[in-house]
C-alpha cells in the first residue's frame, strides 16, 4: 500500500486527553493519554479505514504522500 498524508484534527480535551478525527478518513476517531499515543491510534485507525475504503474502491479524499510537505513539530520547552 502506498503512503498518503491524512490531515487530523487534535484537541486536548478538558480531562487531559487527546481527541483526533479527519475529514479526509470519515470514521477516524482516535483518543489516547498523550499526544504521541493518539497519534499512533490514529495512524492504525486510518490505515484500517482506508483498507477498507480500498477494497470498496473509494479512494477520493487523501492524497499521495510527496516528495515535499509540510509537517508541524511539537517541542516541549
Amino acid at each position: 500500500m502506498a503512503e498518503h498524508i491524512v490531515n487530523l484534527h487534535v484537541e486536548r480535551l478538558p480531562e487531559g486527553c487527546y481527541l483526533a478525527t479527519s475529514d479526509e478518513v470519515p470514521g477516524l476517531v482516535a483518543q489516547g493519554r498523550t499526544l504521541a499515543e493518539t497519534l499512533e491510534i490514529a495512524r492504525d485507525v486510518a490505515k484500517r479505514l482506508m483498507e477498507a475504503q480500498v477494497e470498496r474502491g473509494d479512494v477520493r479524499g487523501v492524497s499521495p504522500l510527496e516528495e515535499r510537505f509540510d509537517h508541524p513539530l511539537v517541542v516541549s520547552a
